[in-house]
């Protein structure tokens, strides 16, 4: 299992993201993306003063959203082709590898699968690539990729 010692913020494609120093194996839990539980409202908000900290924040359940603001889930990005997946095990959100992941690799997760179709556009839908209808399809999506 990673842990956040093995992953570092830096400069990437689009701004700041996670990479990791480490190889990480299919399957391997990278970290628990840690925050604050705010309700959709309060992102509304935050899309108001600054839209990169609604963006930030991950879908936590139908009424709440998990704002990482100052841990290292916040610079967790979205890839079409993503190395890694948000599963939720009770109460906490887990990054979890569904491909192995190289030494000086960026980590990056499908934002639809938090958010379902308000991502559709930006990704091609495939049979590879399916959107999460709800948190219970989540976890099986990416175990179905492991």
């Amino acid at each position: 299992m990673a842990s956040c010692l093995s992953l570092t913020v830096r400069r990437v494609r689009n701004g700041l993201g996670i990479v990791t120093a480490k190889p990480i194996r299919q399957g391997a839990t990278i970290v628990e993306i840690k925050g604050k539980i705010v309700t959709a409202s309060e992102v509304w908000r935050y899309w108001k003063i600054d839209s990169r900290l609604a963006e930030n924040c991950f879908r936590y359940d139908e009424e709440h959203y998990l704002d990482p603001d100052g841990e290292i889930g916040q610079y967790a990005n979205h890839s079409c082709n993503p190395n890694s997946g948000i599963i939720k095990n009770g109460r906490r959100l887990i990054l979890k590898a569904i491909a192995s992941i190289a030494a000086g690799e960026e980590i990056t997760h499908d934002y639809s699968t938090l958010l379902g179709p308000t991502m559709v556009g930006r990704c091609v839908v495939t049979a590879m690539h399916p959107i999460a209808e709800g948190w219970s399809e989540i976890s099986a999506i990416y175990r179905l990729r492991q």
